[in-house]
């Protein structure tokens, strides 16, 4: 019998982060190999707490026992043998049964379900499937990490509790794909991934649960510059433009356990380059641009699920930048507005005047609560990214001009006060963010 400690993290199902341990006696038998924590990376996501900076050098690449683990044959896993044992098929972990099992695991760090996976076939199959992670998100455990590309076709994936780094497997796909422009959502356990395929609109999907890459799925409307966003197992696509360029006021849910598209009903106004949040357990689609004339939108609309329907919200975008007006600049030069949610509270990074304004529900208008980090600099809002991760809202970017190459990862806790501004992580990737996305599961 060998004793190992699974990270139990419910980091983010509370405005304060907690940690503590559970010890599982893991009957290890035909040369199957235990869990193992490394005993930094311990350490470290107990002390850091998430507030301390962490340097790109002092984290840990080694996420690739993460993908093993996923995807080590069923062979290995029965020790040489060829077939598991009747314990193994018969309970996860023979001392305490299937079921004490799983609630044990559901509450270990997700992180650590590589290493987990390839203890033996029970194990893998269960991880694989998908369970803990639905059994996680009815119990509310989760874990966000945040998934980002700076470079075409290629992602990677931080783990902001133990400060780990892991290199997705890269992208396959055609020149059309990889230089057009491309947009991310992640729901449930999978990264989806939208760009131009040759004759249509094309969709990649990556799933945390076999590690790979996917495609050949099609909404029932194909589109490009919507707004989008989570929550759970769903999301909501809105507005954007088909292949002939036509704005869209059309709406479309996606069920990421029963990979399907659901038509919605239509917005009251067509837009693109909006954005997209789920608010009070209502989806919001911002700002954009509208209309034949692509005039800026400044009304948001809300899209209640229960009775299904939208609603028309007056002065709900964040607003363009002083210098975009003064300088006439085109509508289409400027990104979407960069808006998170945290806590039922929308905000929103106005890159212009470096700072972060809140909107006030009841009054239906927008006041500055404080700063952006000092390195968040963009090009016109493009290259940053500004996304909520459980209870804190974290900025994405790095310097243009210094020629340093680094991504900065800030996150500040709203709860706590005005912006402070703590340093996540600072890696070497290339200061454009191309795309990103948070997954909590």
């Amino acid at each position: 019998m060998l004793e190992g400690r699974c990270l139990l993290s419910r980091a983010f199902s509370s405005s304060k982060v907690k940690w503590s341990y559970v010890s599982l006696s893991l009957d290890i038998k035909n040369g199957k190999r235990p869990l193992e924590i490394d005993g930094e990376d311990e350490r470290e996501c107990k002390q850091r707490k998430f507030r301390e900076p962490l340097d790109y050098r002092g984290t840990r690449a080694g996420m690739a026992g993460f993908s093993r683990g996923l995807e080590q044959s069923d062979d290995r896993t029965a020790g040489g043998g060829g077939n598991s044992s009747d314990s193994d098929s018969d309970s996860l972990i023979n001392p305490i049964g299937r079921d004490n099992s799983i609630s044990s695991l559901i509450r270990c760090s997700r992180s650590d379900y590589g290493s987990i996976a390839s203890l033996n076939r029970s194990f893998r199959s269960l991880i694989r499937s998908g369970e803990l992670y639905k059994l996680r998100r009815l119990d509310g455990v989760i874990e966000p990490w945040i998934y980002l590309s700076c470079h075409l076709l290629e992602w990677e994936a931080f783990d902001p509790i133990c400060g780990r780094w892991m290199h997705l497997p890269r992208m396959t796909s055609n020149d059309c794909f990889m230089c057009s422009d491309k947009e991310s959502l992640a729901v449930g356990t999978e990264l989806l991934v939208f760009g131009q395929g040759v004759t249509s609109h094309v969709i990649y999907r990556y799933s945390i649960l076999t590690n790979s890459w996917s495609s050949g799925m099609r909404m029932n409307a194909p589109r490009c510059l919507f707004g989008s966003a989570s929550l759970g197992e769903i999301a909501i696509l809105a507005g954007g433009c088909d292949s002939q360029a036509n704005i869209l006021d059309s709406a479309e849910l996606y069920n990421s356990e029963t990979q399907t598209w659901e038509t919605l009903p239509s917005m009251n106004k067509p837009r693109k380059m909006c954005s997209g949040v789920f608010m009070d357990k209502k989806f919001y689609v911002i700002g954009g641009i509208g209309g034949n004339d692509s005039k800026v939108l400044t009304c948001g609309e809300e899209y209640n699920l229960e009775t299904k329907t939208w609603r028309e919200i007056p002065n709900m975008s964040p607003g363009r930048s002083g210098a975009a007006r003064e300088n006439e600049m085109p509508a289409t030069a400027e990104a979407p507005p960069l808006v998170a949610v945290v806590n039922n509270e929308l905000y929103a990074a106005h890159y212009a005047d470096m700072a972060v304004r809140k909107y006030d529900k009841e009054r239906q208008e927008w006041f500055t609560v404080g700063r952006l980090p000092e390195r968040a600099v963009s090009m016109n809002g493009w290259g940053l990214a500004f996304r909520a991760c459980g209870d804190r809202l974290v900025v994405i970017g790095g310097p243009r001009n210094s020629g340093e190459g680094y991504i900065e990862l800030n996150s500040w806790v709203p709860s706590e006060g005005p912006p402070q501004w703590n340093l996540l992580a600072r890696k070497l990737l290339g200061n454009f963010v191309y795309n990103c996305a948070v997954m909590g599961c």
